[in-house]
């Protein structure tokens, strides 16, 4: 079983920054993928970045690329995204999920975390 727990969100202004945190555990994570998602209020799920676990390949949201960045840190088993330049738009619950490869999919997730808001005030 993977446990997956997402930590760092907030409130901040619009052009602020944050980093949200998630933390995986309960399995070896070198052949996995780590994917951020978000939700707002009525709105499906969507994609905003991934990363494969053992190498360096990511992916990103056309709607956040050049502002958002995904990273890892193999000794604690967690990976970051970093959001810049926030846009009220940028509000949402951001989940993290892990998935067998890179992707953007939610179906391809298999476990996911309880989900951290992000309010971006105007």
């Amino acid at each position: 079983q993977v446990q997956v727990v997402e930590s760092g969100g907030g409130l901040v202004q619009a052009g602020g920054s944050l980093r949200l945190s998630c933390a995986a555990s309960g399995r070896t994570f070198s052949t996995y993928a780590v994917g951020w998602f978000r939700q707002a209020p009525g709105k499906e799920r969507e994609f905003v970045a991934a990363r494969s676990w053992g190498g360096d390949m990511t992916l990103y949201a056309d709607s956040v690329r050049g502002r958002f960045t995904i990273s890892r840190d193999n000794a604690k088993n967690t990976v970051y995204l970093q959001m810049n330049s926030l846009k009220p738009e940028d509000t949402a619950v951001y989940y993290c999920a892990v998935s067998r490869g890179l992707a953007r999919a939610v179906s391809s997730y298999d476990y996911w975390g309880q989900g951290t808001q992000v309010t971006v005030s105007s």
